[in-house]
């Protein structure tokens, strides 16, 4: 989807506590504005995106004339990080709608802007390619609605095979959306990505916030059918799904006696199942006769039959319709009906399958690591394991029933710090290599990893004794402890293992 780079669009989150971060309902992010403060669009205020995120350059574009959060950009140039995530707070269990805005500008000196993966949590979410519309002169953005099952929720970007050059970001935010929003779908299960939002026959600018409370972006459509104005506003909360107010002033029409066919949205689809939301009102002024029944079909399917819409509008809506290619809505009046039949907006969401998450237990301690070492892999942030090709750097994890880490492996990376007592909850671990960086402090107890086969952790500066507890792993055959500052013996539970490899 794209927007104008040179209209003052309006984006606000609902409400916007950006300072609290006991109830964080929603941010605007402004990509690479450093340690200044974010960008000021009619009077709502972006931040900095500081402190969300720990890796990444930033840049300043020279084109002139650009919306402010388009003037600054965040890049990856790190072409050795399996992805680079965002962690932003948020309210678990709340369903949030997050918004990317991309414009390129030439920024690392090419013609042509890269095409790169995001990520939402542990799922791919799509593809971003800018291309077409960077030469159109547009900046592009995509939305996904998802719930957050945790305190925080990861956003990221990662290469693919078609990557050539820094992926980016210009914007990033979140807005919460209220429970009774979208709430046939199963957000445990899926996600809704955002494929057209609309409103029919208008031809002016997008309507957001502060039209829309939930700042949802509804693009301008008409086509060669006649457009009509309402002559009575409704009220948004009266509507599943709450849509603005200015989304109902126009709708597309036709003569009486005829069929109403709308190609919306413009584009083919690829063959999924999509969330399908189309919302009606007749425009005349309130009377008896202010009424219209039309069937309506989607693609030669009969999508809701003998809708009577008057005045108070009306929403219909399919939680999963399936679509593919070139998107037809038919709109056939009842015989003898005395006025065409009409429509205002709509709304279309592709079903996305979420692609699971890392057993809580492994991210918990995984997180812990990655806090007490120094300077780990840059793409430690985000889930651990999800998506399987965009796994932590040095993370092997399992994909059955549950997803888990198997194996660390992060020999020789020159890291500091501690090994902290949480690695113990990585219960399903078969191998931790830590040898050859500079980690102090004790080895922690790790009874509880009886799936640990080996244990590197030579040429550092542990201190102390050997846990005990060591001798308890049941599958441990190789331990190399040497070139530390441990004291003390080797637990006797360890020297009577049989078959144990030990190096100390």
């Amino acid at each position: 989807m794209s927007l104008s780079i040179l209209f003052l669009w309006v984006v606000s989150c609902i409400p916007l506590l950006v300072n609290s971060i006991s109830d964080p309902r929603g941010y605007l992010l402004d990509c690479g504005a450093g340690k200044k403060d974010g960008a000021i669009v009619d009077n709502l205020k972006y931040i900095t995106d500081e402190g969300f995120i720990s890796v990444g350059n930033i840049t300043t574009l020279k084109t002139p004339n650009l919306v402010p959060i388009l003037s600054t950009l965040r890049y990856f140039p790190d072409t050795s990080a399996c992805k680079y995530c965002y962690v932003v707070p948020v309210v678990k269990g709340g369903k949030y709608l997050v918004r990317t805005t991309y414009y390129y500008g030439g920024f690392d000196g090419g013609k042509e802007p890269p095409v790169f993966d995001q990520i939402v949590e542990g799922t791919k979410w799509s593809v971003v390619n800018t291309t077409e519309d960077y030469a159109n002169g547009l900046s592009s953005y995509y939305e996904i609605m998802v719930m957050a099952t945790g305190k925080m929720l990861s956003f990221c970007l990662a290469r693919n095979e078609d990557t050539k050059s820094s992926p980016f970001i210009s914007a990033l935010e979140l807005e919460y959306m209220d429970d009774s929003l979208y709430n046939t779908t199963d957000f445990k299960k899926f996600a809704l990505a955002t494929v057209a939002r609309s409103s029919f026959g208008s031809a002016g600018d997008s309507i957001s916030f502060p039209d829309d409370e939930f700042n949802r972006l509804w693009q301008p459509f008409k086509d060669m059918n006649p457009i009509v104005e309402s002559h009575v506003n409704i009220t948004p909360s009266d509507f599943w799904n709450m849509p603005p107010e200015k989304a109902f002033y126009n709708a597309i029409t036709t003569s009486r006696g005829k069929t109403l066919q709308i190609n919306w949205p413009q584009n083919p689809l690829s063959n999924a199942k999509y969330y399908i939301s189309l919302y009606f009102q007749d425009n005349r002024t309130p009377s008896p006769y202010s009424w219209r029944v039309f069937n309506v079909s989607i693609n030669g399917k009969n999508f809701f039959s003998d809708l009577n819409v008057t005045t108070d509008g009306v929403t219909v809506y399919s939680t999963q319709w399936p679509l593919s290619g070139q998107t037809q809505i038919v709109l056939t009046p009842r015989n003898g009906s005395p006025v065409g039949p009409v429509i205002n907006a709509g709304e279309i969401m592709q079903i996305l399958p979420l692609g699971g998450k890392t057993l809580t237990r492994d991210v918990v301690a995984m997180e812990e690591l990655a806090r007490m070492f120094n300077k780990p892999p840059s793409d430690w942030s985000g889930d651990p394991c999800l998506p399987k090709e965009n796994s932590w750097t040095g993370v092997t994890c399992s994909h059955e029933k549950h997803v888990r880490v198997v194996a660390l492996n992060l020999t020789g990376m020159e890291m500091s710090g501690t090994l902290p007592s949480k690695v113990a909850k990585l219960s399903a671990l078969n191998h931790l290599w830590l040898g050859g960086n500079n980690l102090s402090g004790k080895i922690p107890e790790m009874g509880s990893m009886k799936e640990l086969k080996t244990l590197h952790l030579e040429n550092n500066k542990f201190e102390g004794k050997v846990p005990k507890s060591l001798g308890q792993l049941p599958k441990l055959k190789e331990i190399f402890l040497q070139n530390n500052k441990l004291s003390g013996e080797i637990p006797s539970s360890l020297q009577k293992k049989k078959g144990i490899k030990i190096r100390m």
